[in-house]
């Protein structure tokens, strides 16, 4: 019992500590407005856009996660191509975040968004750390965790990109809707592959 209150511990501080930013952005909103982009921020601002279609790619990998055993051929293979890159994509993300990030933290400081932006990226940190160690420490709440940050992730990030999380949920979710379809359209009585996991 101790060892699976002990590894919600820096998820729960993570949380906390996206709470309070959230809470700040919204205080920062209501006495500053937004302010634009140019020049270089408009190119950190787009790495920041693809950092959040990368994370929704990372994520795409739940929907095939209980599917390497499909009796759709192209399931099975995506599903393999995305577990195989899953952790690449997913550090992929947090490296363009954090770039993307460091800009504006510097540059935007008083930016009500660099506040949502710090919050995301307090979910998501703690997300790559207990990816890491995912297969280092022997404990499916590691698992439970992991993926509730997923989760947690998502209504976070669309505080922060707006539009651009929005519709990069949107095609995680029509990845979902896609595999529940090339299921459905081989059959039910097709027998699954054997050797997947």
């Amino acid at each position: 019992m101790k060892t699976k209150k002990t590894v919600w511990i820096p998820a729960m501080i993570a949380v906390i500590v996206a709470a309070l930013f959230v809470i700040y952005y919204y205080y920062m909103s209501s006495v500053s407005g937004g302010e634009g982009h140019g020049g270089n921020g408009e190119i950190l601002k787009t790495l920041g856009t693809i950092s959040v279609f990368l994370g929704a790619a990372a994520f795409s990998w739940f929907w095939f996660k209980k599917k390497l055993r499909s009796p759709s051929v192209l399931v099975r293979k995506a599903g393999k191509l995305l577990h195989s890159m899953h952790k690449l994509l997913g550090w992929a993300t947090l490296i363009l975040v954090v770039v993307h990030g460091v800009y504006f933290l510097i540059t935007k400081l008083q930016d009500h968004k660099t506040y949502s932006g710090l919050a995301s990226f307090a979910i998501l940190l703690a997300l790559a750390g207990y990816g890491f160690f995912i297969n280092k420490v022997r404990n499916k709440w590691m698992r439970t965790v992991h993926r509730s940050l997923g989760l947690l992730w998502v209504p976070v990030l669309l505080l922060h990109a707006g539009g651009s999380a929005i519709m990069a949920v949107i095609a995680s979710l029509t990845v979902g809707v896609l595999v529940w379809v090339l299921e459905k359209s081989v059959g039910k009585t097709t027998k699954p592959v054997p050797g997947g996991r």
